[in-house]
């Protein structure tokens, strides 16, 4: 299994790009789904929050919700000219708020579990080394 380290810039893009991806594959496949495009974004944000590097831990949950509704423009219903798209947009992000949640919930989680077993592990190299 691949282990990278993304930077917070890097595992925004990463998130932003595979949702892109899968907006497209999902408007490809299956018409335009939103709840496949949830499903599929709730591992994705499992994975960013997995991949970046501790000093950017912070940043996952932060970068999932925009990579969310970046990936988002090619799934959406659009009308006539930016103003339907827009509408159009707003409204799947409005139904589609549970799965918003959901992917966020699951990368904060992610997170805080990595950060506080980075704490422990420093903790425990200062008492090894103060002993």
């Amino acid at each position: 299994m691949p282990n990278p380290r993304l930077t917070g810039l890097g595992s925004g893009l990463f998130c932003a790009a595979v949702m892109t991806l899968l907006g497209f594959l999902d408007e490809l496949l299956f018409g335009a789904s939103l709840t496949v495009y949830g499903v599929l974004f709730v591992p994705v944000s499992l994975l960013t929050a997995l991949w970046v590097r501790r000093g950017d831990l912070l940043t996952a949950p932060v970068v999932v919700p925009i990579a969310f509704a970046v990936g988002l423009v090619p799934v959406a219903e659009s009308g006539d000219g930016l103003g339907g798209r827009l509408m159009g947009l707003v409204t799947a992000l409005a139904t589609e708020a549970g799965w918003l949640y959901g992917g966020t919930l699951v990368a904060g989680s992610a997170v805080i579990v990595r950060r506080i077993r980075l704490v422990r592990r420093r903790a425990a190299a200062r008492n090894r080394a103060s002993a």
